[in-house]
């Protein structure tokens, strides 16, 4: 089987990236598979995630105006298809232009499109209006186009108007047995500092929670640590507030933590949840469309906040921070559940799909 995933981005340290590695290397290690990874403008870029060496990586170079960009966008696609001849191809792509890529492409592979993005996902504010309608049909249109349609969870599958979709969810990459004690006084957050990831949604809850809980420390991890520190700067909050570079080491930084906190504005099924829960960190997030609902079971392993409701977050986050019993509670609930998350089984389904076209 030789399989081309179609990536914006594959060498930065996101979620879909860490994602596509974990499968990437084990469809080689486990399944013999051929697999290439055709991503855009990231020539010179290593790696931020460990991909088996047999994996080869292509690049597109697409620049200026939308027209040029489409047009470069459509003849590197084509030509490499061409040259690479797959048996399917996979394409792990939020932007629009996903959506029109069957329409552009000249083949007869089937091709798959695996969602890791609400429908709903902006990369600012904006108001519902006609054109905001008008781009979720055009993202369901351009769905229906597709061989196949993968989509994370129950949740997720109930805002597309598709009948060709399954779902497979995300596994968990964490196989240590190790478990977080929940004693130290330490909250973490990882998320790229976007609209989407709504970091700035995190650091207004925070600014009430150390009122009262000064002792308290929030780590966040993220891309962009000069720009949100600045921010933190301004809000006075420097001396509960620290952030951090994105981490390989990622596993270590939960194993040290107490809670993990969520505020995205739009998910699919965050792998941040999958990995911090592994360990058996209990989560508070905002109820977002439509990730965190999958796999928080609220007052079980977690809260789910209603989304954008700053007070309650403030006050569950709150109550799990002056409650250890309660944390190890719903850190063993959390470790509990992430067993539906497993590496093989999830692995066995994509085996099933990918050979069954």
């Amino acid at each position: 089987m030789k399989l081309l995933y179609i990536v914006p981005n594959i060498k930065n340290a996101g979620g879909v990236a860490r994602v596509l590695s974990i499968k990437a290397n084990y469809f080689i290690e486990h399944f013999g598979y051929e697999i290439h990874i055709l991503s855009q403008n990231e020539q010179e870029n290593s790696p931020f995630y460990d991909f088996n060496s047999k994996i080869i990586f292509h690049n597109m170079i697409l620049e200026g105006n939308v027209f040029h960009f489409l047009n470069s966008y459509k003849k590197q696609l084509n030509q490499k298809i061409a040259a690479i001849k797959p048996d399917v191809i996979v394409v792990a792509d939020n932007g629009l232009k996903a959506f029109i890529l069957t329409l552009i492409v000249k083949t007869k592979v089937p091709i798959v499109l695996e969602i890791h993005s609400s429908k709903f996902i902006e990369e600012q504010s904006l108001k519902p209006n006609i054109f905001s309608k008008l781009k979720y049909r055009f993202k369901d249109f351009g769905a229906r186009k597709y061989t196949k349609v993968v989509v994370l969870s129950p949740e997720n599958l109930k805002h597309w108007h598709i009948n060709n979709a399954v779902i497979i969810q995300n596994p968990t990459w964490i196989k240590t047995e190790n478990t977080a004690s929940l004693k130290n006084k330490r909250v973490i957050a990882v998320a790229r500092n976007s609209y989407e990831k709504g970091l700035d949604r995190m650091l207004l809850i925070w600014e009430k929670v150390t009122q009262k809980h000064p002792e308290w420390t929030l780590d966040i991890y993220t891309d962009e640590v000069d720009s949100l520190n600045n921010i933190v700067i301004d809000l006075g909050l420097t001396s509960t507030i620290n952030i951090f570079s994105f981490v390989k080491s990622i596993e270590e930084k939960y194993l040290e933590s107490s809670i993990l906190i969520m505020t995205s504005r739009f998910e699919a099924f965050p792998m941040v949840l999958i990995e911090a829960m592994s360990l058996g960190l209990p989560s508070v997030s905002y109820d977002c469309p439509s990730g965190p609902r999958s796999i928080i079971t609220d007052n079980e392993n977690g809260f789910l906040i209603p989304d954008g409701n700053l007070e309650l977050f403030t006050e569950k986050l709150s109550f799990l921070i002056e409650n250890e019993e309660l944390r190890i509670k719903f850190g063993a609930a959390s470790k509990e559940k992430m067993k539906e998350y497993q590496l093989d089984p999830v692995m066995k389904q994509w085996k099933t799909l990918l050979e069954n076209f």
